[in-house]
């Protein structure tokens, strides 16, 4: 009988070219459908929620498939954990209903984006963390943040030769900033975004756009002019995939919404 299977997933993407089956490349999707080309003796094609880019890493990607095969769902990840390479896990299986897609179905999505602020990189974590040496103003990042949240057209924030979009109009509902110091005195800023949608890059522009209201360079309040400008050169540089993680995929459009 045939089940359709969403998986739960976590990986540390430094050693992949990104999330999407590339010719000679290592990738998270490739080495998902090796293991379940072994467990279900068939080629298996997954489809994943986010096409994340080499070095970014996932806190619960989703992705599914439809197949035929014998071992029950619920021992699903325990399997694919003992065949996958130790910087992927599937923290879960279960079945779906079959006209169920993990891409189609999403509402919305959650990015974390963690930067070390400090004097000097740390080379246990600089694949985790955008250590950033410049002193930054988190209330002022948190205040730029704030004017990002809403509908707007987020053309500005979108990599110049992406390909074209129906719309550029995306919805961020939240844009927390917390920081907090760590025991060598760094402050680790995390900043959580969720939104309906993000264009291509665009996580990471903001990412950008913020860090230049926690230096100074901009007020936070030209945010909206940097929006209604729908001009890539007005917005801030793309930061480094390192700090960049996809927290979560949401199928509840409430859970999207709600704060906290």
């Amino acid at each position: 009988m045939i089940k359709n299977v969403l998986m739960t997933i976590e990986y540390d993407g430094t050693g992949f070219s990104g999330w999407q089956v590339q010719p000679e490349s290592r990738t998270v999707q490739g080495e998902i459908q090796k293991a379940l080309k072994k467990i279900c003796g068939q080629d298996i094609k997954i489809d994943g929620t986010s096409r994340t880019d080499a070095g970014v890493h996932a806190l619960g990607q989703r992705a599914s498939f439809k197949a035929d095969f014998g071992i029950p769902v619920e021992k699903l990840a325990f399997v694919m954990n003992n065949m996958l390479p130790g910087d992927i896990k599937i923290i879960e299986a279960k079945e779906m209903p079959l006209d169920h897609h993990a891409r189609f179905d999403a509402k919305g999505k959650e990015y974390i984006y963690k930067i070390m602020n400090c004097a000097e990189k740390d080379v246990f974590k600089r694949n985790f963390y955008y250590f950033f040496d410049k002193p930054l103003d988190v209330d002022k990042m948190r205040e730029a943040a704030g004017c990002l949240v809403g509908t707007h057209d987020f053309a500005s924030f979108m990599a110049m030769g992406s390909t074209p979009q129906e719309t550029t109009v995306r919805t961020i509902y939240s844009y927390d900033v917390t920081a907090e110091t760590n025991e060598s005195g760094s402050k680790e800023i995390s900043l959580i975004v969720k939104g309906d949608g993000f264009l291509y890059n665009m996580v990471r522009i903001m990412t950008g756009t913020l860090i230049e209201a926690g230096t100074g360079k901009i007020r936070p309040e030209e945010i909206a002019d940097i929006i209604l400008a729908k001009d890539r050169s007005r917005a801030g540089r793309t930061a480094p995939p390192q700090g960049l993680y996809l927290g979560e995929i949401y199928y509840n459009a409430e859970e999207l919404e709600r704060r906290g």
